[in-house]
């Protein structure tokens, strides 16, 4: 029977002075990659163990592992002092590990009550599913939980946000000894994130252990005991977070020194390239109007809600305007559909890229070349391949793609590492308007700094960027102006030099 949930007891699920889980001397391999080389690991009741590294540094895959998802080629899990074998993931949570993973597993067409209970729903007397006890059950966990969401909303209807809240929900709903969390803010807003770490405060209090995995620093210090650096599938270290600074974990990371995360160079600003005047989405945002001109990042910022992204997928032609005028050069065009937008020369980079993004059951070759097929490499009807792997080849040593070839499905990749195919992908279409909804989200330091650097780059050859992003530093740190919305309006500008986080915060809440 299913222990009850409690995050508020002081009492742990084992002896303070051992591990709830240690893991030591791991090897796992794929096919032309260590993905894992002698790694160990241990994590204490009643505290937040945070992994940090680099996209394929290894750590989701040493978490797959713990989750029963995959098996190591050697290495001992061992439980409370006890040695596991972990055959799958029903049988992790069995013996007390759940995991939230960094891509959503919600069934969109089912809701949130479903989802939470799946396989665990309570029944009545003649065997079918019990909806009443069914809602009330998660109703009474969200309550717990302070968390707002309706039981009986389908999740399809939910935003990405709180689709990651009822995830967060489900793997608490375990009342697990050890939950892993991977990149568990990457869609939430600060409030958002202030809740979530209340939760885990209260788990803490109940002798849960946390494995806590986070490109952002500032959460390592905010939430963290202790904190582990992987980097190429090898363990490199592990410290109290309370002893270490950003720059040691920094270099422990990535292996070198990262000066400057945010280079934003000074580049001419030319003219207006894109112009949008009184744009409107029925029920998403209402007299959207802002100029971007060629050369100019122009960073939208707002909470989750505020429309942002919906501009973005509405200007590209994936949800057309109910309403308002797009002017591409000083001309008024209809962008109907995507292909549309491209014709135009705009390129957008999707925030799900799980979802919107990746063609998951296809190589890395096929996700890379798709928006290029009709730049010069078709020929009678014939795609010339030869020139377009080449090119593709090119893209990926440019942003440094760990795969083993351009052969390997994209699924088997890091998310850092499909984001930075899909980047690659609109690069290949020579934009001069680029649209970036969350460009480093799920990225690690590294290679975040790498974006942001190629970000400025296109800017300085006078492509016109227009980046989305949830986190204040990337706003601040390389956008020229930022529009500000709040509930489907744009609420202020701000320039450069004006711009900090109260002022756009206070735009951000109007």
């Amino acid at each position: 029977m299913q222990r009850a949930l409690a995050i508020d007891g002081a009492q742990g699920p084992a002896d303070a002075a051992g591990f709830l889980l240690e893991v030591e001397h791991v090897r796992k391999e794929f096919p032309g990659v260590v993905a894992l080389d002698d790694v160990s690991f241990k994590l204490r009741p009643g505290s937040v163990h945070a992994l940090m590294g680099e996209n394929g540094a290894g750590k989701s895959t040493l978490m797959k592992i713990i989750a029963g998802m995959q098996h190591p080629d050697r290495g001992v899990i061992r439980l409370k002092g006890k040695d596991v074998r972990l055959d799958s993931p029903l049988h992790a949570q069995l013996q007390g590990i759940a995991m939230i993973h960094q891509e959503l597993n919600l069934m969109p067409f089912m809701t949130v009550a479903e989802n939470i209970w799946i396989r665990r729903e309570p029944l009545t007397r003649l065997g079918f599913v019990d909806h009443g006890e069914l809602n009330r059950r998660t109703a009474e966990l969200f309550t717990r939980l302070k968390i707002a969401i309706d039981p009986q909303t389908e999740v399809r209807d939910l935003s990405v946000a709180n689709r990651q809240m009822v995830e967060i929900a489900k793997a608490v709903s375990f009342d697990s000894d050890v939950l892993i969390m991977d990149e568990p803010t990457s869609a939430l807003t600060d409030r958002e994130v202030h809740h979530l770490f209340e939760i885990i405060r209260g788990l803490k209090a109940a002798g849960r252990g946390i494995v806590y995995i986070t490109h952002k620093m500032n959460e390592l210090f905010e939430i963290a005991d202790e904190v582990s650096v992987f980097r190429d599938g090898q363990y490199i270290g592990t410290r109290s977070s309370a002893d270490v600074t950003r720059d040691d974990i920094i270099r422990m990371m990535v292996g070198r020194e990262i000066s400057q995360m945010f280079p934003k160079a000074e580049v001419p600003i030319g003219d207006v390239v894109l112009s949008v005047e009184g744009l409107c989405l029925d029920g998403w945002f209402r007299d959207v109007s802002f100029d971007l001109r060629a050369g100019e990042i122009l960073g939208i910022a707002g909470l989750v809600g505020s429309g942002r992204s919906n501009v973005a997928e509405t200007i590209f032609g994936v949800s057309p305007a109910n309403a308002g005028q797009i002017r591409v050069r000083g001309k008024t065009v209809r962008i109907a559909n995507p292909k549309a937008a491209m014709a135009h020369g705009m390129a957008f980079l999707t925030e799900d890229r799980k979802e919107t993004g990746c063609f998951l059951i296809l190589d890395v070759l096929c996700n890379m070349q798709m928006a290029a097929l009709n730049r010069g490499f078709v020929s009678a009807g014939m795609v010339r391949q030869g020139p377009l792997t080449r090119l593709c080849e090119d893209m990926r040593k440019a942003l440094r793609v760990k795969t083993p070839d351009l052969g390997e499905t994209i699924i088997n990749l890091s998310g850092g590492n499909q984001q930075k195919v899909l980047i690659a992908r609109w690069l290949m279409t020579k934009p001069s308007i680029l649209i970036l909804d969350e460009p480093t989200r799920g990225i690690d330091v590294g290679a975040k700094a790498e974006i942001h650097r190629l970000i400025s780059e296109l800017a300085g050859q006078g492509v016109a960027v227009l980046m989305i992003s949830s986190e204040m530093p990337e706003v601040l740190g390389m956008s020229d102006r930022v529009m500000v919305m709040h509930e489907g309006r744009v609420t202020g500008f701000l320039d450069r030099a004006e711009a900090d986080q109260v002022k756009v915060m206070e735009l951000a809440s109007q």
